[in-house]
């Protein structure tokens, strides 16, 4: 910067002016905008966000800062930024507003789901900005608490029509920071000419023409570098260039560069910026008080500090340069520092700020202390209780290395393990299982010890590679914690079902696993659940079968906790399906989506949406089910995973006949690198494809795909469905033979479940391959005991399947009656591929068939906006969708306004007459 006033002299900066100018004016007229400055330490990032208060009249700024040391104190960061915010929390949603308040602190509770705090965050920015655009600016955001940036992070993907204007400013080179994706503007060095010009403000004295071109040339024009490597020059150096050039980095020279500025300070002066270095937070009275207790004369130091250009005391401290702070650190010895952190715990209140204190004393302790261990120990409990697991897992950590009681000491490693696991550190994680496991832990320890293992490695590697540590792990806790040990085998088992086809062992040995346990006297849901998936495992379909039915009836009927819920109902669901129990998988699955949306429980609700999608494949509401393809898809937005997004797809586009959006849903899923080689991906991909190519009546791929989807019967799930499309495709070729035993299994299924679902598929399955009389009393029986349950799929392909036999059989009255129903049926559900056959077979038998009504009078609506309007035609509020969809209430606003005029209506009274009307875009 030269010159004075707003941008005046901004060398080499017009183009970023003009970009942040022009997204400074679109938040002004109602248009959110994110950005992520990226570029080298000492590029001018800071400057760039220092030019945006200069032109936001009228808006409000709110700004934060990453500091390196707070980078394991979870939501400091987001605290930074959002404390002027905070007197709209009481405006927020009651979960969105505990779970905000407990993450910062303000109220105890039950540790927040971070996502929960993501939406919470982003309702907060939006209500500020609702009288007055928000310009939100976070500086140094690499040194960003990982929680903070995931958070702000998932903010910014959700902004839209808020007002709002983020922007991050990113050191690079920096790996594993979460911005990626977001809009960029990369932020170069100057151009040589501007390099020149900076040069020539800051060296007045001789400059020899060769020491410029050096010096321009390794600063590659970054600002900072210019102004001040020549500062560490001498008058003979930058006169002859007489001096050693430097061999480190760019940052690394600019750093040496600070740390000799401050080493030519005086003592008293170094040791306050020391201590100013060693309190990230900024707090000027703290440090008066930490001064006055290392005999500082604060006054006198401070003007020292400031004329060297170094700090600044304002109402905050504030370092000229990140990397002024460091240095100032770096130049003093172990000694000095922990004298100052000593200084700096006794001057914090431990009622105000124990947690802060605690580090300090931390930092401060040079060898074995039980009592700080301790107190640390109390500060990850409540950090782990305000969703801080990074924060927990380094409070643990330093406890144990300060523990002189090696017992002790391997009980808090273990803790401090468990907790990086939990904030997603896997390899910090495993080496401190490992050393905990040095110490003499006990047999419970021991045992969790192993099941941490397993989890790590299921969580970093795949669904099944944990599972032999986890049976392991269970099979020692049996004895000393029965409840987890169940649900150890729980986990285990639905790792299993979720992985499919393993090398080695796999689902048979979680099976035997779990029923080597011992069985209790009077067995709960949760063992019946367990031994009849096991037995159906390893003793057949129709041994099992009935006690998980048993168990299914108990955990419908019987109250349901929302911990138990969470843990227990999404293999209930599954297991559900696999025994062609509908209306138990139709109560739970929506029971289950409930409670991890009014959790915030997004590490189930992705499966817990996919277990009610499929629901309402089968149900026949594939506009049901795109909806909640909809919000996976927000999900996967939110959370940088695409998974449950691609998988949610593959279960819908194959029942629509759109070849090219199934096959785009199956590339995706058998091309994901944490999958490839998972044996579950084979039966999935091949369903789907069974289940296109059977609508598309390509019967000989239909049998192809269907007889790889249905080769592992123990996966049970869409294995199943896989048998039951092989059937089909199998008898519309002709080849009867080959499905005989899919048949016999799937009517061996039908007996063993006895649901009206299971028998009608059998009679279907048994009628396909029978003749004459037999078949008639078949499909017919399929139809009725289909149409007594709200499986309408499958009740619309039973009477196409029918009908298409009578038209075989000459009897084309008949055959028109079942057709017509089917053509109707499938129309109207959106199958397109099965409508069509039914209407080719239909015209074949001489009729007519009338065009389906379709929703061509109104412009077609997005799919989120289809979302949108469905939730709002239910009677939602646009807080409720929001929350729903991962999106503020002012993005809901402006969608519904498209939604209303693209549908020709004025409110959301009327788009239940819509959908009445039959075939409205928001059905």
């Amino acid at each position: 910067m030269t010159g004075r006033g707003p941008r005046a002299g901004f060398l080499g900066r017009q183009d970023e002016c003009r970009t942040l100018d022009g997204l400074l004016e679109g938040a002004k007229a109602g248009r959110s905008a994110v950005l992520v400055l990226r570029g080298e330490a000492g590029i001018g990032k800071t400057e760039l966000l220092n030019h945006l208060p200069e032109r936001s009249t009228g808006c409000r700024v709110v700004r934060a800062a990453g500091v390196q040391s707070e980078m394991e104190l979870s939501y400091a960061g987001l605290h930074q930024l959002c404390a002027p915010l905070l007197a709209g929390l009481d405006r927020l949603p009651e979960p969105q507003r505990d779970a905000l308040r407990t993450a910062f602190g303000l109220r105890a509770g039950n540790a927040p789901d971070r996502f929960l705090v993501g939406l919470a965050t982003l309702s907060l920015l939006a209500d500020a900005a609702g009288d007055q655009p928000l310009v939100c600016l976070v500086d140094d955001a690499q040194w960003l608490d990982h929680v903070s940036a995931q958070t702000l992070a998932f903010a910014a993907r959700r902004l839209f029509a808020e007002s709002i204007l983020l922007v991050f400013a990113v050191r690079e080179p920096t790996a594993g920071e979460v911005f990626a994706g977001l809009p960029e503007l990369p932020v170069r060095g100057l151009a040589e000419s501007d390099s020149r010009k900076l040069l020539d403000l800051v060296v007045t004295g001789p400059l020899d023409e060769r020491v410029r071109d050096r010096i321009i040339a390794e600063t590659r024009g970054n600002p900072l570098a210019l102004l001040e490597l020549p500062r560490g020059l001498s008058a003979v150096e930058l006169a002859g260039g007489f001096g050693h050039p430097a061999a480190q980095p760019l940052a690394g020279q600019i750093e040496q560069g600070f740390l000799r500025r401050v080493q030519s300070l005086p003592a008293e002066t170094q040791r306050l910026l020391l201590t100013a270095a060693a309190e990230p937070v900024g707090d000027v009275p703290l440090l008066r008080r930490a001064a006055a207790r290392l005999g500082i004369d604060l006054e006198a130091a401070a003007v020292d500090a400031e004329a060297s250009g170094l700090l600044t005391l304002g109402t905050w401290v504030r370092f000229r340069h990140p990397l002024v702070r460091s240095a100032a650190y770096r130049a003093a010895d172990v000694y000095e520092r922990r004298e100052v952190h000593r200084a700096l715990a006794d001057a914090t209140d431990a009622g105000l700020d124990p947690d802060r204190r605690a580090w300090h004393l931390a930092r401060a302790t040079a060898g074995p202390d039980e009592s700080v261990a301790a107190e640390l120990e109390r500060s990850a409990g409540r950090a782990q209780a305000r969703g801080g697991v990074a924060a927990a897992a380094a409070f643990l950590d330093r406890a144990a290395e300060l523990t002189p009681d090696p017992v002790r000491r391997g009980t808090r490693q273990l803790a401090a393990a468990q907790a990086k696991y939990q904030a997603g550190a896997f390899e910090a994680a495993r080496e401190l299982a490992d050393a905990a496991d040095l110490s003499a832990l006990d047999e419970l320890e021991a045992a969790q010890s192993k099941l941490l293992r397993g989890r790590i490695m299921s969580a970093s590697q795949s669904a099944g590679a944990g599972i032999p540590l986890m049976l392991e792990a269970a099979k020692r806790l049996w004895p000393l914690d029965a409840r987890i040990a169940r649900e150890t085998y729980r986990d285990a088992l639905y790792a299993a079902l979720t992985a499919g086809r393993l090398p080695h062992g796999g689902i048979l040995e979680v099976a035997q696993a779990v029923l080597s346990a011992p069985t209790p006297d009077e067995p709960t849901r949760d063992d019946l659940l367990l031994d009849g998936v096991a037995r159906m495992i390893t003793e057949g379909y129709a041994v099992g079968a009935p006690l998980v039915l048993r168990a299914l009836d108990e955990f419908r009927t019987d109250d349901v906790s929302r911990a138990e819920g969470l843990g227990w109902l999404p293999l209930v669901c599954r297991m559900a399906h696999s025994t062609w129990d509908f209306d138990t998988w139709s109560v739970l699955s929506a029971r289950l989506v409930d409670m991890a949306r009014e959790t915030g429980a997004l590490s189930v609700l992705p499966s817990a949406l996919l277990l009610r999608l499929s629901n309402r494949v089968f149900a026949g509401d594939l506009a049901g089910a795109d909806a909640l393809v909809v919000e996976s898809s927000a999900i996967g937005e939110a959370t940088g995973s695409s998974f449950f997004a691609h998988y949610s797809a593959l279960v819908v586009e194959p029942w629509k006949g759109r070849e090219s959006a199934t096959r785009q849903a199956i590339d995706a899923i058998t091309q994901d690198l944490l999958l490839r080689g998972d044996g579950k991906v084979i039966t999935a991909t091949q369903w789907a494809a069974a289940v296109l190519y059977n609508g598309l009546g390509r019967y000989q791929e239909a049998f192809t795909a269907a007889r790889r989807g249905c080769e592992n019967p123990q996966e049970l799930g869409l294995s199943i469905q896989s048998t039951a499309e092989f059937v089909e495709a199998a008898a519309r070729l002709g080849r009867p033979a080959d499905a005989a035993e899919a048949v016999r299994r799937i009517s061996e299924m039908a007996q063993a479940g006895g649901t009206d679902w299971a028998l009608g598929v059998s009679a279907l399955a048994r009628a396909l391959v029978s003749e004459g009389k037999a078949a008639d009393v078949l499909y017919r029986e399929a139809v009725e005991r289909l149409g007594n349950t709200p499986v309408r799929m499958d009740t619309a392909r039973a009477r196409l399947l029918y009908g298409e036999w009578l038209r075989r059989e000459n009897r084309r009255t008949d055959a028109r009656a079942q057709l017509g129903t089917a053509h109707e049926m499938l129309s109207h559900m959106g199958a397109a591929g099965f409508a069509e056959r039914a209407r080719h077979e239909l015209q074949a038998t001489g009729a007519k068939v009338r065009r389906p009504r379709t929703p061509a009078t109104h412009t077609a609506l997005t799919p989120q906006e289809a979302q949108i309007a469905r939730l709002a035609g239910d009677g939602l509020t646009n807080p409720e969708i929001g929350a729903q969809l991962f999106i503020s209430p002012h993005t809901v606003e402006w969608h519904l306004r498209k939604v209303f005029s693209k549908l020709g209506i004025a409110s959301r009274k009327e788009i239940p007459a819509l959908r009445e009307e039959g075939g409205a875009t928001c059905a």
